[in-house]
């Protein structure tokens, strides 16, 4: 189960990137986040860019409202979604 955060209208949650797989893809809950794999290597932010895209497409919302708040250097960060609520991101989180 991915736990999720409301804040001031936007989904907060917890990934944990593998970057320089060979396609990018969500592969699913991981320790309370989700784990997704992303073709691009983690160089020049390419990596932190292909992870905001990955979900900008899933919830159909424009990639300028998909932000890492923490973690841009790490495996594991922390994205936020404006205006998608907690309870609208669990309804696309329960197909992984």
């Amino acid at each position: 189960m991915v736990e999720l955060r409301e804040k001031n209208g936007s989904v907060v949650f917890v990934v944990k990137a593998q970057p320089r797989s060979s396609k990018s893809r969500i592969c699913g809950p991981y320790n309370g986040g989700l784990k997704v794999s992303l073709k691009a290597a983690p160089v020049d932010d390419a990596a932190n860019e292909e992870c905001c895209e990955l979900f900008a497409r899933l919830f159909h919302v424009s990639q300028s409202r998909v932000h890492i708040l923490s973690g841009r250097t790490s495996r594991t960060k922390s994205v936020m979604i404006e205006g998608v609520g907690a309870q609208a991101a669990s309804l696309i989180f329960e197909q992984f």
